[in-house]
């Protein structure tokens, strides 16, 4: 297989051996040891595909500032996509012509049991639905590569986000690192083990890649927080109704502009956090 491009989204709750809040917050000591640890999973991943037959892979850094991969360790095949503030956050690249994108290092939606489970924002969102259902990162990530004609191969993480992809992405590959014993306890497969997983599994998965004709439709995303002024706040934005008194909901034209308006409202409700009160 010739001429294929990756698109590798990559976050870091869902890493081989992150646990607990210090695995990936940046600046502590545990992060520093976790940057190692996220860059191994995804430089598997680079293996693997270039392995099968991917002639390029764009890494898309997707974790909190979005700057915890280490570069001068990257496969060297690959390139690195980093920093905040990208339009399609972490789906930047999807636009760009690519055959496949995996998913690495995910975690289970907001609401739900997994390790540090949540949906963009750590702990202010209790659930997300997308047209009705409930959506995590994965689901809403994978709704705006179908709207490109981009398959999602691969999903690493945890069992519960694993599991998850079974409803957003049923012919994915999917490669559980870790088995969720609660918020911040899991049993951990060690890193030669799930690099070996993630390795094979990229491999595997990219027989399925190849971009389609992308098909835009108007799309529904509603928001529950665990406060009322976060819903409050977020009903400032033009174009969102607050619902209930911490829910909120929008209409967007395409998946695309769905994304983008979502980024806003958790920007924005993420700003109205005051300290422990929340």
């Amino acid at each position: 297989m010739g001429g294929v491009r990756i698109l590798l989204s990559a976050d870091m709750e869902g890493v081989t051996g992150v646990t607990w809040t210090d695995d990936v917050v940046p600046g502590t000591e545990q992060w520093q040891r976790f940057r190692r640890l996220f860059t191994g999973d995804v430089n598997a991943c680079v293996e693997g595909l270039c392995a099968a037959g991917a002639t390029g892979v764009l890494v898309n850094e997707a974790h909190s500032s979005q700057r915890n991969l280490l570069l001068e360790d990257l496969d060297e095949r690959a390139v690195l996509l980093t920093g905040r503030h990208k339009p399609l956050s972490m789906m930047q690249g999807i636009e760009s012509d690519v055959d496949g994108v995996a998913f690495v290092g995910y975690h289970a939606r907001a609401g739900e049991e997994g390790v540090l489970s949540h949906t963009y924002l750590e702990n202010s969102i209790t659930g997300v639905w997308l047209d009705g259902a409930p959506a995590g990162e994965g689901g809403l990530n994978a709704a705006l590569a179908a709207e490109y004609g981009v398959p999602v191969l691969l999903v690493t993480g945890d069992d519960r986000a694993c599991a998850e992809a079974a409803g957003y992405a049923p012919a994915a590959t999917t490669v559980v690192v870790k088995e969720c014993v609660s918020r911040y306890a899991a049993i951990c497969r060690p890193p030669a083990r799930t690099a070996a997983d993630i390795r094979a599994a990229a491999s595997e998965s990219l027989r399925r890649a190849g971009r389609t004709e992308g098909a835009a439709r108007p799309h529904r995303i509603e928001v529950e927080f665990d406060a009322a002024h976060l819903a409050a706040a977020a009903a400032v934005i033009p174009t969102v109704d607050q619902l209930d008194v911490r829910r909120v909901g929008f209409d967007a034209p395409n998946m695309t502009e769905a994304m983008k308006a979502f980024k806003i409202v958790t920007t924005i409700a993420a700003r109205a956090v005051q300290g422990i009160y929340g």
